[in-house]
């Protein structure tokens, strides 16, 4: 399948390109282990951030409640590396029905769109988990990369400005994901390539999700705000980076 028209917005969206010499050292053998970790992180991090968006902003208490539950056996994986966590059963049975709150013109629609995310998001840790067990791969805690701090360095600090902020920096986030899996998957194994392009559609429909949300939200033009956000991310994603992770910019080991 041509994914061309699925990437052209997102490559549109997106300030620039990943640059080659992270292509080069991603696709190492040697960095699959890391590069496979740090993914799984990601998709634990993308399910947090939706479901602090929902329990912030839309839920009532019991529902806020109850989203936070869905990620507490990840979380206990990730953070704890507690292998008995049950997020294997977990991850089949996120249903229970999350109500916002009535006062929210926007609400279900922020509401509807950060479940499906998160489901999704979840589904593919559960995925990126099974590719490691596959392949023998032990998780192991990882430091976190600079980007997303870097990226939340631009939120402004009151509303409504901090919401539209971060969801337009989610934007970002997820329309460089689905760069970099199309950039990388030419360069993988048959099984990694197939599954990093399975998440194109879903990596790109969520950018657009958040930049939707961001505009219906916002009581002013988001476009200079997309555009001061678009180049900070680029500048992150060009700039120097002493560790590979998924998110990292230009390596240079030079600092090690």
């Amino acid at each position: 399948m041509n994914y061309a028209d699925l990437l052209a917005p997102v490559h549109q969206f997106l300030h620039c390109r990943t640059p080659q010499s992270w292509i080069e050292e991603a696709r190492k053998p040697e960095n699959l282990t890391l590069l496979l970790t740090d993914h799984l992180v990601c998709e634990l991090k993308a399910a947090q951030t939706a479901v602090w968006l929902i329990r912030k902003y839309v839920a009532d208490k019991p529902s806020g409640d109850a989203i936070l539950a869905w990620l507490q056996p990840y979380e206990a994986f990730i953070f704890r590396e507690d292998p008995d966590s049950g997020f294997i059963e977990a991850h089949k049975n996120l249903s229970k029905r999350i109500i916002a709150r009535n006062d929210i013109p926007w609400g279900d629609e922020l509401l509807d769109k950060m479940v499906l995310l998160i489901k999704e998001e979840l589904h593919h840790f559960y995925q990126v988990w099974e590719i490691m067990q596959a392949r023998g791969i032990l998780y192991q805690k990882i430091t976190a990369s600079r980007y997303a701090k870097g990226l939340m360095r631009e939120i402004t600090t009151h509303e409504p400005e901090t919401l539209v902020d971060k969801l337009i920096c989610g934007a970002y986030i997820e329309a460089r994901s689905c760069e970099r899996f199309a950039s990388l998957a030419p360069f993988l194994d048959e099984e990694l390539a197939k599954f990093y392009v399975s998440l194109l559609r879903s990596e790109a429909r969520h950018y657009q999700d958040y930049l939707a949300l961001a505009a219906r939200i916002a009581p002013f033009d988001i476009s200079e705000r997309v555009q001061q956000i678009g180049a900070a991310e680029a500048r992150l994603i060009q700039a120097p980076d002493s560790e590979l992770r998924f998110h990292s910019g230009v390596p240079d080991w030079t600092n090690q």
